[in-house]
């Protein structure tokens, strides 16, 4: 194999690839939401105190129903305390992400 084709076939967290990866979920970008989309990702930003929506929440914009309760359900589970911290919590699901490669 050449270094090309190793970096194609790399599977670790820590290969990189040139290409951006492609989701087959539609992302709703700030830019284009509306309506109900645009009411869920400012509902989120007012929970949340900051101001850019993360992909994980994007991909959720096509449903914004169904995005509402996402949110709902991740204050209640994720950021309450209890024995960890929100902090922790967000460490945790942080380094969990980056060992699935997750791009959200």
């Amino acid at each position: 194999m050449n270094a090309d084709s190793d970096a194609k076939h790399s599977s670790g967290p820590d290969s990189t690839s040139a290409a951006k990866l492609a989701t087959k979920i539609r992302i709703i970008e700030d830019a284009e939401a509306t309506g109900e989309t645009a009411a869920a990702y400012d509902f989120w930003r007012a929970g949340s105190g900051r101001q850019q929506v993360p992909g994980i929440i994007k991909c959720f914009g096509a449903r914004p129903d169904f995005l509402l309760r996402i949110i709902e359900l991740g204050n209640t589970i994720h950021f309450s305390e209890g024995h960890l911290s929100r902090r922790h919590k967000e460490m945790i699901a942080t380094y969990v992400s980056y060992l699935n490669r997750c791009p959200y």
